[in-house]
């Protein structure tokens, strides 16, 4: 096996996270579900940025907040995602490469604008999402650079980006060429609702042997094995990969890898201010530790540090030193 360039390379939808306050009335009033993610046209993006208050501007994605927390925690990431070349999209590769990630997939004018999502965040810290994938779900299989793909050690990749067709021939297409390779495959269920839409198709990928290292919550890991019962859900799942990762919130995390189990505690937060990203510095932490061949435990709690961090400020990056909080708590 040839080296690694890349500890982790991560494809996902290219979004620009716009994040703002907001209260109770202000979702009632715009007929909105606290916590709950919808999909928007761009009519709709432009009708409710209108309507937010003063916003914060991030580059987000799932896949993109996980690039660019392994990059924080020290380690050479990379991301894949589809911008269009406007204003956000150039917003979008600056802000994420100055975060140390390399992010090489070129600009293309599909017609639509750059994926963005408003997030709406309440004073308890609950995010109401409303996505307009712009160009992010246009990400062909032509775009894919086969040698960055190859000198990645691990591949990582959104279920968010499943469910559009062409994105979901480039991932496919991805997995074939790290497969070739001899790299491992990532994989985050994403949300309850991705599995819901394509069930099938993560379990073909899962049972078909194309994934090392499976990323999901509680609910997740029960919606995709059809059992209510947590342990039995794990259970049914875990020998299926290699590692599988699982996050219980509150409760903190396991993980099961080749028979082996570790669990870990949520790492304390002293104010819980926004949970978004929380998942995404979760499997960052894990990765990185994974690659920095540290303990299933270790990683775990990596997951956690980096997890506990996100979340105890606005935006889903990191603002404290990542490298710094784990070797305090690690070593």
């Amino acid at each position: 096996m040839t080296a690694t360039r890349l500890d982790v390379l991560a494809i996902g939808n290219a979004i620009v996270d716009i994040i703002a306050d907001c209260d109770d009335a202000f979702l009632e009033a715009e007929g909105l579900t606290k916590g709950m993610m919808r999909l928007i046209n761009a009519d709709e993006a432009v009708r409710l940025y209108d309507h937010m208050g003063p916003a914060r501007e991030i580059s987000g994605g799932s896949a993109g907040n996980t690039a660019a927390g392994v990059a924080a925690l020290g380690g050479r990431a990379g991301f894949i995602g589809q911008v269009a070349p406007d204003q956000l999209g150039e917003f979008y590769r600056h802000d994420l490469t100055a975060t140390g990630v390399e992010f090489i997939t070129p600009a293309q004018d599909f017609g639509v604008a750059t994926g963005r999502v408003m997030v709406l965040v309440t004073p308890d810290a609950h995010r109401t999402m409303n996505t307009f994938l712009g160009a992010a779900q246009l990400l062909p299989p032509e775009a894919l650079d086969p040698a960055q793909i190859e000198g990645a050690a691990i591949l990582y990749l959104e279920g968010y980006l499943w469910d559009p067709e062409i994105p979901r021939n480039a991932m496919v297409k991805a997995i074939e060429i790290a497969r070739g390779a001899g790299r491992q495959i990532a994989f985050t269920l994403s949300d309850s609702f991705c599995i819901d839409r394509h069930r099938d198709g993560f379990n073909a990928l899962i049972d078909g042997g194309k994934v090392d290292i499976l990323f999901a919550n509680e609910v997740e890991i029960g919606a995709l094995a059809g059992m209510a019962d947590f342990d039995a859900a794990v259970a049914a799942v875990q020998d299926k990969v290699e590692t599988l990762v699982v996050t219980r919130s509150e409760q903190g995390a396991i993980a099961v890898s080749r028979g082996e189990r570790a669990q870990v505690a949520a790492e304390p937060v002293a104010r819980i201010v926004d949970t978004t990203g929380a998942g995404d510095l979760f499997a960052a932490g894990f990765l990185a530790g994974r690659t920095q061949n540290r303990s299933l435990e270790d990683s775990l709690r990596m997951g956690a540090i980096a997890a506990a961090e996100v979340i105890s400020h606005y935006g889903a990056r990191p603002e404290a030193d990542l490298k710094a909080l784990v070797a305090r708590k690690l070593g």
